[in-house]
């Protein structure tokens, strides 16, 4: 007799569903080790959904970070360092006000150079002073964590990570020095892989490869500069001998804020993960100052114009420059500034102290965004469709602006030696010219094709770590290899002594030959001669 469970399905549905809820209830506990700046704010909806997700989120940062502040979901430790939330904010905006000085180039080199050793030196104190705290390192030794969540262009992460032992997950956009393809063992060809800050594309001419050749190995300076230090910290805090390398390849999963509709494509390791474009979150409402400027545009609309937080005033010539530029086209711009107001400034052009980017360029009537090629408004900008001017300032700006332009949707001006003219005709064109809406429109589809969130993907990869105590099985035998046999010197030395000795004996052995064969003969020419001699 057939027996029917027709009755018992809800019941068996119901205790399923229950059985899920309590599983996704049983969260568990990681600890972030976060950069400040947009390295944070890229982070903040990864810590949110884990959160939401039943875990339990401990973010460990200074008492002089800007942009970490409490939150209600997760616990925020901080910790004092010795000197003022201002000196950082100086120091930062110092980097950002170096772009405008009008310095002869050897001056800015040296000046660059000595501000960044500055910014250096003040997160390496930062790092110094929480792995020396040895109360709060002992509350998170006994914290129980699971995995550490942190940003290894600061190495105090990975090396708490160490610390604790427990795996990281390197949250990041990239790293000077190529220290992001050292780190994962990724090969990293100079042949078509441009170097940071080079400006090139993946199709190289022979005297461009020569100068990527020459950029990689100018990079191992500046990396001594800046993190050979930390080589030094790690290893009297993890008392042995560790360098910047070791600490890098430590990561479990490696989530780059990057993908292949912006950068270009390049080898990546199983423990890569693209996830570029997270910061485009769902446009909320605008509020109400905001939704009245774009209402009065008309159909007009509006243009965006920010040059990121590092950047807080400019010289007064190049502002009026600017300023001149943006009241000669119809559309209303929102200007992001907080220095001293042009004298010049058009009635169309709005100066705010701060704007809501990502809502701003998500609405139908923003026609252009201008930009300083930050990865954070180049993803924003693709995501939401608009065609960017993009004025580089420094670091890999270059490089986003360039690769914008490259694929005709946007324009890069030069921010020192742009005109007015140049300014306006600019906007003109990514405004007027339907190509460039039409190639920034085509990449935000290739964008946002994918079969899961770049959110979604990095909190998965993130709770990976956690159940599994991170990702062996992804990480390559390469990271046990010294740099000869990763190479294979070796066997080529071997191999060629081989063809060498084999060479050498063929050689010897055919000499030998010769010399027994060829040296008969001439014994018995030679007996003959001497017998035909005396015969006579």
């Amino acid at each position: 007799m057939a027996v029917t469970c027709q009755g018992s399905r809800p019941f068996f549905l119901g205790l399923l569903l229950c059985t899920l809820c309590l599983a996704g209830s049983q969260g568990g506990k990681l600890l972030v080790v976060p950069m400040d700046g947009s390295h944070w704010l890229s982070m903040v909806p990864v810590i949110q959904q884990l959160q939401q997700r039943g875990h339990e989120v401990v973010v460990v940062a200074p008492d002089v970070y800007m942009h970490v502040k409490e939150g209600a979901f997760y616990t925020l430790k901080r910790y004092p360092v010795p000197f003022q939330k201002e000196e950082m904010q100086s120091a930062i905006i110092g980097l950002g006000r170096s772009v405008f000085e009008e310095d002869p180039f050897w001056r800015i080199v040296v000046k660059t150079y000595k501000r960044v050793k500055e910014h250096s030196a003040l997160f390496l104190s930062i790092c110094s002073h929480f792995l020396h705290n040895q109360e709060l390192m002992a509350s998170l030794a006994a914290g129980g964590f699971q995995a550490v969540l942190t940003d290894p262009f600061l190495p105090c992460g990975p090396i708490v990570a160490q610390y604790l032992s427990v795996p990281a997950v390197y949250f990041l956009n990239g790293l000077p020095c190529s220290l992001d393809f050292d780190g994962t063992q990724c090969p990293n060809p100079p042949s078509y892989v441009p170097r940071s800050m080079s400006s090139y594309s993946d199709h190289m001419t022979f005297l461009e490869r020569v100068k990527n050749v020459l950029i990689a190995f100018t990079e191992n300076f500046m990396c001594n500069v800046v993190y050979s230090p930390y080589a030094v910290l790690a290893s009297e805090v993890l008392q042995r001998d560790v360098t910047v390398q070791d600490l890098m390849s430590l990561g479990s999963i490696w989530l780059i804020r990057r993908d292949f509709v912006k950068d270009h494509p390049r080898p990546a390791m199983p423990n890569i993960v693209f996830i570029g474009g997270i910061n485009c979150v769902l446009q909320k409402p605008l509020a109400q100052e905001f939704q009245a400027y774009v209402n009065a545009s008309g159909e007009h609309g509006v243009v965006v114009f920010s040059l990121g937080s590092m950047v807080s005033e400019i010289p007064e010539k190049k502002a009026m420059e600017i300023a001149d530029a943006l009241g000669r086209i119809p559309q209303t711009v929102l200007w992001r500034y907080t220095g001293p107001r042009p004298s010049n400034l058009a009635k169309n052009t709005k100066l705010v102290k701060w704007l809501p980017q990502n809502d701003l360029l998500g609405h139908p009537k923003t026609r252009a965004f201008i930009t300083h090629a930050g990865s954070h408004g180049i993803y924003e900008g693709i995501c939401n469709g608009v065609p960017m001017v993009m004025m580089p300032l420094f670091g890999d700006q270059m490089d986003n602006a360039k690769r914008i332009e490259s694929r005709g949707a946007g324009i890069t001006l030069n921010v020192l030696e742009m005109t007015s003219d140049e300014l306006a005709n600019a906007l003109k064109a990514v405004i007027n010219d339907k190509s460039y809406k039409e190639n920034i429109m085509r990449l935000s589809s290739l964008h946002k094709d994918r079969p899961m969130e770049p959110l979604d993907l990095a909190v998965f990869w993130v709770e990976f770590v956690m159940r599994h105590r991170g990702a062996g099985h992804l990480r390559p035998a390469a990271h046990n290899l010294t740099w000869y046999e990763y190479h294979s010197l070796d066997v080529i030395g071997f191999l060629l002594a081989v063809v060498l000795t084999t060479i050498f004996i063929t050689f010897k052995c055919c000499a030998f030959g010769c010399r027994k064969c060829f040296g008969k003969k001439g014994h018995v020419k030679k007996a003959q001669k001497s017998h035909k001699s005396k015969t006579h």
